[in-house]
């Protein structure tokens, strides 16, 4: 049983993702598919996904796809990207005043970098020191950070009164691209193979993370 939600002759946004889950990805990227919010809009799909390097996982979060033909006003359009990004960073980052503005960086340089044009751009960075005390002093720190992200793609004008399906891929490779750089690894074209890590990261746990949503 399909778990999407998309509204009964939404041609256009079933065509849209489609081609978006066709496209090639970096091979260190997994995806599935999970099921979509219902009241967010008439038609979505949603998605959660990781980043795997050597059977570690560095990042991981989440992708909601918004698709209202009567358009909304606070997207600027008919279509709106939501994601979420998390991952655990060294302990170095907990003294890191500028995190915001590098986790900032990671959306900005990912979007331009697989020419995601994109609209009403979004973001909140949290970042969360955990550090244990008495008889629990000996756990190491540990440093979190969440990004939550939201976006209007860019697409053509309206064909004979028509919404035209929008290019997706990019966005969704765009978001790949987010979730590889808060796990430490460089950009890199779909099927290059990733140098080392820039910092040491990982997704954290369910306990740890709490409710993402």
């Amino acid at each position: 049983m399909p778990v999407h939600r998309i509204r009964t002759g939404d041609d256009t946004f079933r065509a849209a993702v489609d081609a978006m889950t066709g496209a090639t990805l970096r091979p260190e990227f997994t995806w599935r598919e999970i099921p979509a919010p219902s009241k967010m809009a008439p038609s979505t799909w949603a998605c959660t996904g990781e980043i795997l390097v050597h059977d570690e996982e560095l990042a991981s979060g989440r992708l909601v796809i918004l698709h209202d033909p009567a358009g909304q006003e606070s997207w600027d359009g008919t279509y709106r990207m939501v994601a979420l990004v998390q991952a655990q960073l060294e302990p170095e980052f907990a003294v890191e005043s500028m995190l915001g503005d590098v986790a900032w960086s990671w959306v900005t340089e990912s979007l331009e970098l697989h020419g995601a044009d994109s609209r009403e751009l979004g973001c909140t960075a949290t970042r969360v020191v955990s550090q244990s005390y008495g008889a629990l002093a000996e756990r190491p720190s540990t440093v979190d950070v969440e990004m939550r992200v939201s976006w209007t793609p860019e697409i053509e004008d309206e064909v004979d009164g028509e919404d035209p399906a929008p290019e997706l891929a990019p966005h969704f490779a765009a978001w790949t691209a987010m979730l590889a750089a808060a796990g430490g690894l460089p950009p890199a074209p779909p099927r290059i193979a990733p140098i080392a890590p820039t910092h040491h990261a990982r997704a954290p746990r369910p306990e740890e993370a709490g409710d993402p949503r």
